[in-house]
């Protein structure tokens, strides 16, 4: 029986004799053919045990920690992938050593770059933590597992704030237009509704701080945390929006215990090395679906533990970052851009009918809202002046309400 182990090194193979074999014998056959002790061993079918940060995150995988258990009731059987997390370092049995230079094999130039470019994991992210609003968040996933139904993949850019000890608050999110697919996320983005938002943003205290998607729900019982295709998005944006403490977000949906769906959110930094590799142009950018999907392929080799290789985990370049919430100050009830209805000004009247008891300022709190207004007012004088009042919630002048009011009048 052959069975596939992958660990912080890459995916390797163990043999095993005995078809009827426990959890032990797998455990002696890691230590005897990949020479990991067997008391370092901590051994899953469950692929997050490669994504715990510190020891205590360990104790939650407890489906492999007793020796006695038939792999047979685990579902593990002949080409089956188990996961394998250890501390310290390991010999790796491999061909003799030839010395490079002149008594021995000559080295490249692509050798000696290889031998820099050594990808490992990055223990900790830059980001301390990422808080969504609770409104944002849901109208996002609302929209996904509602209208979607997690058929077809979904994008959008969070906007909030960094603090100085590297918490990042995630108070809005704005959907570009964009195709998404069973497997694919096109983004079709348009710059000049982009400087809208950033001028919004930017009159509200806040910048571009990460990239939230979808997977579908066929993505559900594949292989990997995110897929290549999925990580070279996210690093392309990550690396467009050049703040250390960027978050890639991923919203899934899983079965529980009980049988029933539940949205889960997910939270990454993409690690430094990665976003390296992607500026100085290692990755290769056209997928090919030969390539396994929890596999991104470089153009040379680079280093993985003790191998040189062209393809490297995805796992490798996540590090996890925790995931909070809070109120925001702003809200999510107006209709969201770029979705299947095009936004019109009757959306406008009918929110502003609907908040009529509320003060004009927090009627029109909503990115949203100030979006679809933004189109017809100043990027230079309006939308500061406008997105100020709601900064600091202060009056709004009657110019400002009557204009907003002709405009719901108009539709």
């Amino acid at each position: 029986m052959m069975i596939r182990v992958r660990s912080r090194d890459g995916l390797e193979r163990i043999t095993i004799d005995n078809p009827v074999a426990t959890v032990a014998q797998i455990q002696a056959a890691i230590e005897s053919q990949l020479r990991v002790p067997r008391h370092a061993q901590i051994l899953s079918t469950n692929q997050n045990l490669l994504l715990a940060k510190v020891a205590s995150d360990l104790t939650r995988f407890t489906d492999m920690s007793n020796p006695n258990t038939l792999i047979s009731s685990l579902k593990i059987g002949h080409g089956s992938i188990v996961y394998l997390a250890y501390e310290g370092e390991r010999t790796v049995a491999g061909p003799a050593f030839q010395p490079a230079g002149s008594f021995g094999r000559k080295m490249t130039i692509d050798d000696l770059i290889a031998k820099q470019m050594r990808v490992t994991r990055q223990e900790n992210p830059h980001c301390e933590l990422v808080s969504f609003d609770r409104d944002a968040a849901n109208a996002f996933q609302h929209y996904v597992s509602e209208n979607l139904a997690f058929a077809v993949k979904r994008g959008g850019f969070m906007y909030g704030t960094v603090s100085e000890e590297g918490k990042v608050e995630v108070d809005f999110i704005y959907e570009p237009p964009q195709q998404g697919t069973e497997d694919n996320l096109m983004l079709l983005r348009d710059m000049d509704e982009e400087k809208l938002v950033e001028a919004i943003a930017l009159g509200l205290g806040m910048r571009r701080v990460g990239f939230i998607f979808t997977q579908t729900i066929s993505q559900d019982k594949k292989d990997y945390t995110l897929s290549n295709s999925e990580i070279l998005q996210a690093v392309e944006l990550h690396a467009e929006g050049d703040l250390k403490e960027w978050v890639t977000a991923m919203v899934k949906l899983e079965v529980n215990e009980d049988g029933a769906a539940e949205v889960h959110f997910e939270a990454f930094q993409i690690s430094d090395m990665c976003v390296r590799l992607f500026k100085e142009d290692w990755f290769e950018r056209e997928v090919q679906e030969e390539v396994d999907p929890k596999l991104s392929r470089m153009k040379k080799d680079v280093m993985v533990g003790v191998k040189d290789t062209r393809e490297v985990d995805n796992d490798f370049f996540l590090v996890v970052v925790k995931i909070f919430d809070h109120q925001g100050p702003l809200t999510s009830t107006f209709p969201i851009e770029n979705r299947m209805s095009p936004l019109t000004m009757n959306a406008l009247k009918n929110h502003l009918d609907r908040t009529k008891s509320l003060p004009f300022v927090k009627r029109i709190s909503d990115f949203h809202l100030l979006l679809l207004v933004a189109r017809v007012l100043d990027i230079k004088t309006d939308i500061p002046a406008l997105t100020g009042c709601v900064l600091a919630q202060a009056t709004v002048s009657e110019g400002y309400q009557l204009l907003i009011e002709s405009l719901a009048g108009a539709s």
